[in-house]
């Protein structure tokens, strides 16, 4: 068989080639085929496949809702903005791959928003210092805790172990950074190669910026590593450029995606800011308080942080759409189901009862108030003798105006060191570190001498070095005296505390022997230490961290000015180097070639308001006004001096704005007008008269001799005028503000029937007359208010504004109404209505009358008589041209400190429309709020030319008069 097979071949004689040529067509054909099939019928569908399709619910987002004034103006609205969202929808061999792939992605995207100066937007607690080094951004406390609770994991704070909630910043980058959280930076042999970093965009080297950066948005990524496909957004409002170069590199963004989304814009005037307050990123326990009322909160929600944006957060915070869509493995869209489109419904609209022209215009007016008196009381002197031990004359001097540019960072003292400093700078840093090196040397002689002085032998600047170290850093900023340990009955303790008979050595010593010192914010071998090395470790810490402390340096500073190694001029001229002013004013040059004064360089900056009395923080620096509708109970105006520009704290917060308000020396965070309290002075004399009254101890025809000083108590008051008013009844009383007639009232009513007195009686009562007319309550204001507190002893003082009195100037505002409405106590509102966006009425607010004071209609005619009087007697408001009843009030501190100014009234007295209260914290006398409450008085009647009011410099007359 295999014969005849042999010769049929060799019959056909086919080559070897050809056989080979044949095979190979057949397999070609084989292989067309097959590729045909793959590419041609079966390709869309290998496609598919390999997309690997998904479908998922895509959030719309929706607006928030607008914030008008009662004339509806914009205060707050919304305008289309750009942001970055990143999800995780990739799949991975590895969790080192998952890292690099993610962490690759966040770094080509923080780079593209960098080179375009835009920035992420996440809610993270961790910043780059002064100094360059990783801090927090918020006090030890809740929201810092809350912080790490949730950066570690854990769901409730409780769960954090010891070394987690003492957890220092630089810590918890380390954590968020290495193995056990993103794994940004590796170490060791699970360093990254370079060949691992290069072909995911990462470089070798990470700055502790990038680092930062990074762990930014892999923190705001995990908080959604539960919901595979679900974005967060971590920058917002970004430029055009930047949603140009992300959309172009896309390709390369796996779950990067650019979104239209809205931010928040409101007006330009500081005088809003504490009312609006402004939006943020909501924090895990605001989510978590948010969603018991809805439950739809994302967790990248913006929300209301402070003042009617968070009092009305449900209602502004609109209610988000959603679709779904099909996407294939790099996130992109490739469908979206029309169907399933649920259109998103924009928040309510909210309507305020303020008038923001008032409310600008009232900001001015006290701005140009506290900037006269500042005025008024610089001296060309380097220090004040308060040995003179007069409140109402202390001055300021004017090496206290140089140091307050810098105490108050006006000019920030770490440029001085930039590369780029001038020349300025660099000679006043130059003069620093040889100020600092003698500083520390002294310092390090104290700490480790065999027997240094005890602090009250040294020198008052050293003095104060001392105390800064051991009191306000030790203890109060960076908790290592724990006040929870310290002994305070203990004699060592009493030693420090009172006379200072101990030298910072010796107290420190004792404090570590006591466990007073808490070894673990220093040093991670505490327990292994013996006092000896524990003070040895605090000391080796304490001198390092000095270097670096800007507020300790802030000090040093001020000492080289007073000893005249630095000048007023040199710190002056900085002020154009930094940008603070410009150097176009005219005023630059004269400075610069010594034929202008620093003196009277910094008198026409403040005058002409380019430096503000809020910059230098001096006393005084700040005031409050609110005015109310006598007839509704609602508030008009509600000013503090200073406010703050809220736009630059939404959206991408400028962290760094946020950061000197939270240090600022003048508090513009906290509201002066609901905020600060403070004894309402004479103020408070028309509810002792209203007691007084209510209870027949006075009536219209009671006469009290006053005699200079009422000596029924121990020890005596003294009325203002020393001389003494003689004899007066209730009118003159109200009128002259006499000290000694209400200290009667005060006393009668603390009588029983035989004659003897009781101070629980008397406060009684006058706790009793005070909750009637609503000074035991908050005032209802829909922004953060302090409570207000009825003083609790020292009764007789009590009845003349003295005593433990606090009160806010909103709960004097409301104080005044009810006076001008004979009793009517209102709860008052900022608000007037809320409608949808469509502007269809959904509520209306109306203030309700919490109380109406039953009190004879005699007793009412003699006190809006009195008020009369009073300020017909007061020159501040000749010429007025409104009648207006009023009580003026001095507030006491001591002598270090300039007196509280304060006016409240309402007018036209004889039909009244409005009431108000104004205080000029420090203001030194009750006559310059008296002359704030004029121009208000003028504005808003409308009595003279506005440009006469709002000049827009310092005020030039200033009074000294408080006859109360």
């Amino acid at each position: 068989m295999g014969t005849k097979i042999k010769r049929f071949f060799k019959k056909i004689r086919i080559k070897r080639t050809t056989i080979l040529v044949l095979v190979f067509v057949f397999m070609s054909a084989t292989l067309v085929r097959q590729l045909f099939e793959l590419q041609i019928i079966q390709g869309e569908a290998y496609i598919s496949k390999f997309e690997s399709r998904t479908t998922k619910k895509r959030v719309i987002k929706s607006t928030r809702g607008n914030i008008y004034d009662r004339n509806g103006e914009e205060l707050a609205t919304n305008v289309l903005a750009y942001s970055v969202t990143f999800e995780d929808n990739g799949t991975y061999d590895s969790t080192r791959e998952k890292n690099l792939t993610l962490n690759g992605i966040a770094y080509k995207v923080l780079k593209i928003l960098e080179s375009n100066g835009d920035s992420i937007s996440t809610g993270f607690h961790i910043v780059l210092d002064e100094s360059g080094n990783y801090a927090f951004d918020v006090d030890e406390g809740f929201t810092l805790n809350r912080f790490r609770a949730d950066i570690y994991g854990e769901p409730l704070i409780d769960n954090l172990t010891k070394k987690q909630k003492n957890a220092t910043a630089d810590q918890m980058i380390e954590f968020m950074s290495g193995k056990e959280g993103f794994s940004i930076v590796l170490y060791g042999d699970n360093a990254y190669t370079k060949e691992e970093l290069t072909s995911h965009g990462l470089p070798e080297n990470l700055s502790k910026q990038d680092i930062l950066e990074l762990s930014k948005i892999r923190y705001a990524l995990s908080t959604n590593s539960f919901k595979k496909y679900m974005a967060v957004t971590i920058a917002s409002n970004i430029s055009e450029k930047s949603v140009a170069a992300i959309r172009e590199d896309q390709p390369e963004l796996q779950g990067i995606d650019i979104v239209e989304d809205s931010v928040r814009k409101y007006i330009n005037d500081a005088s809003m800011g504490p009312i609006l307050g402004y939006t943020g990123q909501a924090s895990s326990e605001e989510l978590e308080e948010l969603r018991q009322k809805n439950p739809d909160y994302s967790n990248d929600a913006i929300i209301g942080k402070s003042g009617i944006e968070k009092y009305m957060e449900t209602s502004l915070q609109g209610t988000d759409g959603e679709e779904t869509v099909t996407v294939d493995n790099l996130g992109k869209v490739l469908k979206i189901d029309d169907s399933t489109r649920v259109e998103p419904v924009a928040g309510n609209d909210t309507y305020l009862t303020i008038d923001s022209s008032w409310q600008s215009a009232i900001y001015q007016i006290l701005k140009q108030r506290v900037a006269g008196i500042l005025l008024s009381k610089i001296e060309a002197s380097k220090t004040y003798d308060f040995s003179v031990n007069d409140a109402a004359q202390i001055k300021i001097p004017i090496y206290d105006v140089y140091n307050a540019l810098i105490a108050n960072s006006v000019i920030d003292i770490s440029k001085f060191s930039d590369a780029n400093a001038s020349d300025t700078e660099k000679n006043l840093y130059a003069k620093f570190q040889q100020k600092q090196q003698q500083v520390f040397d002294t310092i390090t002689n104290r700490l480790t001498a065999e027997n240094p002085p005890a602090v009250k032998d040294e020198d008052d600047q050293i003095q104060e070095y001392l105390t800064y170290i051991c009191d306000d850093l030790l203890r109060d900023t960076l908790g290592i005296i724990s006040k929870n340990a310290i002994d305070t009955s203990d004699s060592t303790y009493q030693k420090w505390t009172t006379d200072k008979d101990i030298s910072l050595k010796d107290y420190l010593t004792y404090a570590a022997s006591q466990n007073w010192i808490d070894i673990s914010k220093f040093s991670t071998e505490g327990d292994y230490l013996d006092s000896d090395e524990v003070y040895q470790a605090l000391t080796d810490y304490l001198i390092d961290y000095l270097k670096k402390d800007t507020n300790f340096s802030k000090l040093l500073y001020k000492y080289m000015l007073q000893e005249d190694t630095i000048s007023g001029s040199e710190i002056c001229l900085v002020l154009y180097e930094q940008g603070v002013l410009s150097k176009d004013d005219g005023s630059y040059e004269a400075l610069a070639s010594g034929s202008m004064t620093a003196y009277d360089f910094m008198i026409n900056k403040i005058y002409t308001l380019e430096i503000e009395p809020a910059q230098l923080a001096l006393e005084p620096c700040s005031a409050s006004a609110v005015i109310t509708d006598v007839k509704t109970g609602e508030v008009l105006a509600c000013v503090s001096y200073p406010g703050y520009d809220n736009n630059r704290l939404v959206n991408n917060m400028d962290t760094d704005y946020y950061a000197k308000l939270s240090t600022d020396k003048s508090s513009p965070f906290f509201n002066k007008a609901t905020q600060q309290t403070a004894a309402p002075g004479s103020t408070f004399k028309i509810l002792s008269t209203i007691a007084g009254m209510s209870e027949g101890v006075i009536d219209d025809g009671t006469y009290i001799n006053c005699t200079g000083s009422f000596d029924l108590v121990t020890p005596p008051i003294n009325c203002w005028n020393k001389q003494g008013h003689g004899e007066i009844e209730i009118r003159e009383a109200i009128e002259q503000s006499c000290n000694s007639y209400f200290n009667m009232i005060g006393f009668k009513l603390g009588q029983d029937a035989d004659g003897n007195f009781s101070e629980n009686r008397s406060l009684s009562v006058l706790q009793k007359y005070a909750s009637e007319i609503g000074l035991d309550k908050k005032t209802g204001i829909e922004i953060t208010e302090s409570a207000p507190h009825v003083s609790d002893s020292y009764a007789v003082p009590s009845y003349i504004g003295q005593g433990t009195h606090a009160y806010t100037t909103s709960q004097l505002a409301r104080y005044a109404t009810a006076i001008a409405t004979s009793g009517n106590v209102y709860d008052l509102t900022l608000l007037d209505r809320q409608t949808d966006s469509k502007g269809n009425t959904l509520k209306k607010y109306e203030p309700d009358i919490i109380n109406t004071v039953d009190v004879s209609q005699n007793v009412w005619d003699d006190i809006h008589d009195g008020m009369y009087r009073v300020v017909q007697i007061h020159r501040q408001f000749d010429g007025l041209g409104v009648d207006v009843a009023g009580k003026t009030g001095t507030a006491e501190l001591n002598v270090y400190h300039p007196n509280h100014g304060m006016f409240m009234g309402y007018a036209p007295a004889s039909d009244p429309e409005y009431a108000i209260a104004v205080r000029i914290e420090n203001g030194y006398a009750s006559g310059n709020a008296c002359l704030a409450a004029d121009d208000i008085f003028k504005y808003i009647f409308e009595l003279t030319d506005e440009k006469s009011i709002l000049t827009g410099v310092a005020a030039t007359d200033t009074s000294d008069t408080s006859n109360d």
